[in-house]
């Protein structure tokens, strides 16, 4: 059964914003390409570990994460489902509204529900960070 394409595409030049960040030691670069509208659309992170496995795996979660986005995936709904997963590294990082990561994408999903949803759509553990 074919399935319609209700994807929605990024403009050819578009504002983002590159925020650097470490976890545990681990330092990279999110950069977010947001829509018109101001909010994300795509998502890319570099890693300084250029080509060790974590890289390729951020790549294809970005991948993902983005297509979701452009498919009417609710940012809120995004952050819900990966705020809070655990794995390595994790630890202290150099954001201090968001002292300690359990993941790089905990971090991830954090950075983006602070940045860009309201007070009130935000985890109560950030409602008062901004």
């Amino acid at each position: 059964m074919p399935v319609a394409n209700n994807r929605k595409v990024l403009p050819t030049t578009r504002k983002s914003e590159t925020h650097k960040f470490t976890v545990a030691g681990y330092e990279g670069y999110l950069t977010i390409g947001l829509f018109s509208d101001g909010q994300p659309g795509e998502i890319f992170i570099k890693m300084s570990k250029e080509g060790s496995t974590l890289s390729g795996l951020m790549q294809g979660f970005c991948r993902a994460f983005s297509l979701a986005l452009q498919y009417g995936l609710p940012l809120q709904d995004a952050v819900d489902r990966f705020r809070g997963m655990r794995f390595e590294p994790m630890g202290p990082t150099n954001n201090p509204k968001i002292p300690e990561a359990s993941s790089l994408l905990d971090y991830v999903a954090r950075y983006l529900e602070l940045r860009f949803l309201c007070e009130a759509e935000r985890s109560p553990a950030l409602r008062i960070a901004r």
